[in-house]
């Protein structure tokens, strides 16, 4: 992903220098529930019912996906000064005030669903639309993360505060959850950032993680790594809060949909969808970003709940997070030359018995590689140019998080020289290598002591016919 850029100012969500920061980031960890690959899990028991009463449960015109653009946030620097908030209905499952609350702090909805009205009366909610007014604060350099519900900036004749109905605090570099019991500014007790559809990772293609999910009801109950539940139902068959729904691998993405929608359609079927709260939608939540093109998701309101199904969820020390995760070694980089086949050196250490698939690749390079056989670790490999290459080698048993390690291979084209006379000069020729070149001499081999003469983006050079025995050579980059 690269470095991650440096926070000098708040930034809002909806702009490229967000964008920026969030793609370099890893938001969460690799073995998060968040970023679970489940497209393998089997499903639950009930799963059929369970989509069955999740279809009953909604009115008779809602029973389809709905993408709803409502969830922003803003990013914060270390620097960020904390400010005062009051938390007016949860007090005591909040993390304590103050948050650091920048001026342009988003609020639910603003830019794209706020009809024009701007960020400092979307704020104070002057023309009283109300809502659910969630609220998410960012900050890269610590990894922290807080989300409020019910914000809103109160503007007095005496002062000017904020205040939500709670506030909780995560931190994106690991896997803790909130105590459990507790609720966060979603009812399930879940991060709303880290299922949120951003634009950012629609223009790359796909949305790399699970996705929020609202349903019509759920029962009293809440799984991992849910914390809360918002129910007074028993009934199995409606999901618990933390629920996980996959669409449904038979269902085929046409080729003419936006690339959001697609982006957003691979995501439930690799990572799926968590239950976070009770509402009167199937619906998942995403970025109101004034970015958007028209009619980058209206084809999702035609896919209906029967598309999805429920897996079997994996708990706090199982999936990913269990024991006997592979470990990778690509071992040490080298330099070969042009044409020589590459003896590839890589290693996994393993101690699960679930089968394991093991990949090389290419990840970057100026030419095409050829492996004579992928799947193996000790795998040979041929280049088409010379340059600098970078391999990747996998291993993934399904279960684990699939492990990476890569090996940068540089390959060099051998520098050949000729020499001749020419009249009163010295003609020197060479093919391969990199320009520039340089060209050196020499009066002894044995003392070794060489002078550059000449550099040069060329292949050839003329230097005047020395006096004595000289030796020549020419340097490539």
């Amino acid at each position: 992903m690269g470095p991650s850029p440096v926070v000098t100012n708040s930034t809002l969500f909806n702009t490229s220098q967000a964008d920026a920061i969030v793609s370099a980031l890893q938001i969460l960890p690799t073995d998060n529930a968040w970023n679970e690959d489940i497209s393998r899990r089997p499903l639950l028991s009930n799963s059929a019912a369970m989509v069955t009463q999740v279809f009953n449960d909604l009115a008779s015109t809602r029973r389809t996906l709905r993408p709803f653009q409502e969830m922003n946030f803003v990013i914060v620097p270390n620097s960020q000064a904390l400010v005062p908030i009051n938390f007016v209905d949860y007090p005591d499952e909040s993390d304590p005030s103050p948050y650091p609350i920048p001026a342009n702090m988003a609020v639910e909805l603003w830019p794209g669903q706020t009809q024009g009205q701007t960020l400092y009366d979307w704020q104070r909610d002057a023309n009283a639309w109300g809502g659910d007014r969630h609220a998410i604060i960012l900050q890269p350099g610590t990894g922290k993360l807080w989300e409020m519900w019910q914000a809103q900036l109160i503007v007095t004749t005496n002062q000017t505060n904020w205040q939500a109905a709670n506030g909780a605090l995560f931190n994106i570099t690991n896997n803790a959850l909130r105590p459990a019991g507790w609720t966060s500014a979603d009812a399930a007790g879940l991060s709303m950032f880290a299922g949120l559809v951003r634009f950012d990772e629609c223009e790359r293609g796909m949305v790399e993680h699970a996705i929020r999910l609202v349903v019509a009801r759920t029962r009293r109950t809440y799984i991992y790594p849910a914390t809360h539940y918002a129910s007074t139902s028993t009934n199995a068959n409606q999901p618990a809060m933390g629920q996980r729904f996959r669409l449904n691998s038979f269902f085929v993405i046409p080729a003419n949909w936006t690339k959001q929608e697609k982006a957003i359609l691979l995501a439930l079927k690799k990572y799926g969808a968590l239950v976070a709260d009770n509402g009167g939608f199937f619906s998942i939540s995403v970025a109101p970003d004034d970015r958007w093109p028209a009619g980058a998701f209206d084809h999702l309101s035609s896919i209906s709940v029967t598309n999805f199904e429920v897996i079997q969820t994996t708990g706090p020390t199982q999936g990913p997070r269990s024991p006997g995760v592979p470990l990778v070694n690509a071992a040490a980089d080298q330099i070969v030359p042009l044409g020589q086949s590459v003896q590839l050196q890589g290693a996994v250490l393993y101690t699960n018995t679930t089968p394991l698939a093991t990949r090389w690749q290419l990840y970057s390079g100026p030419g095409t590689v050829t492996f004579s056989d992928a799947n193996q670790t000790n795998s040979t490999a041929t280049f088409s140019a010379a340059g600098v290459y970078t391999l990747m080698l996998s291993a993934s048993n399904g279960v684990h998080t699939t492990a990476f390690d890569a090996v940068v291979i540089t390959v060099q084209d051998t520098l050949r020289l000729t020499i001749a006379r020419s009249g009163a000069n010295v003609a020197l020729g060479w093919t391969g290598g990199r320009s520039p070149y340089t060209v050196q001499a020499c009066a002894d081999l044995a003392i070794g002591q060489w002078t550059s003469i000449l550099t040069t983006n060329g292949t050839n050079a003329r230097v005047p016919m020395p006096t004595t025995a000289r030796f020549f050579r020419v340097r490539s980059n």
